[in-house]
């Protein structure tokens, strides 16, 4: 049986990210895929990167929470991160689970282990291109977000300085904008049905991939002499 890990970030039960959660996993259950919902607030995952992690960065066990997670990523073949937009990112317990989570090791290598860290000039990235969507419910509008190029900047953090940098390239970003306010009601609605219809689409063999690492390198290629107005 195929099987979606969905990792979630919100605090409020019955809010409106949480609907977002359940209009996409939907189409998995319909589909006949098991789903593992990590709702980070309500298994009270702890973001914080403590001694225990420190010392497992520099040659000690991994911490048992830790590999619990590590057990749930490899049991998946999808991956989803659905949550609220906050400062143009993941919420801080989300990024926590990602650095707690991505160890070195195990999402990714310098050189052969501790002893020669940071002799070679590329990291080797460990983890398999388990298909993975990024799922980001915005408060402010689209046209903002490509104004300031947040859409842009998001993409390069997360889609290839984390996913892409650990091995997973078939990454893709989405966004539901302008959802606050009952005057978005609209918005927040066609936005239920985005997620479902990118879940369909997800969840397909034949869904197109997109490689985020090929994609940002070659932005940054035709990007390259153009000149930049502010404001």
């Amino acid at each position: 049986m195929s099987h979606l890990l969905a990792v979630f970030a919100h605090p409020i039960v019955g809010s409106y990210p949480t609907a977002v959660l359940e209009a996409f996993q939907q189409p998995f259950r319909d589909a006949g895929y098991s789903v593992d919902v990590l709702d980070l607030h309500h298994e009270q995952f702890d973001p914080r990167f403590t001694k225990a992690d420190h010392a497992h960065f520099w040659g000690g066990p991994v911490p048992q929470d830790v590999q619990q997670m590590h057990r749930r990523v490899e049991a998946a073949d999808r991956l989803a991160f659905i949550y609220p937009v906050y400062w143009w990112g993941m919420p801080a317990l989300m990024k926590g689970w990602i650095e707690r989570v991505f160890t070195g090791g195990w999402a990714y290598q310098f050189g052969t282990g501790v002893e020669d860290r940071g002799t070679q000039d590329l990291p080797a990235s460990l983890l398999p291109s388990i298909p993975t969507l990024l799922l980001g419910i915005a408060g402010s509008t689209k046209r903002t977000y490509a104004k300031y190029g947040y859409d842009a900047a998001m993409r390069t953090q997360i889609d290839v300085g984390t996913f892409a940098y650990c091995g997973i390239t078939d990454v893709q970003s989405h966004l539901i904008f302008d959802i606050e306010g009952d005057h978005n009601a609209p918005n927040r609605d066609k936005g239920l049905k985005e997620a479902a219809r990118w879940a369909r689409e997800f969840l397909s063999d034949d869904h197109p991939v997109r490689n985020a690492k090929e994609d940002h390198l070659i932005a940054q290629k035709l990007n390259e002499g153009t000149s930049v107005t502010l404001g």
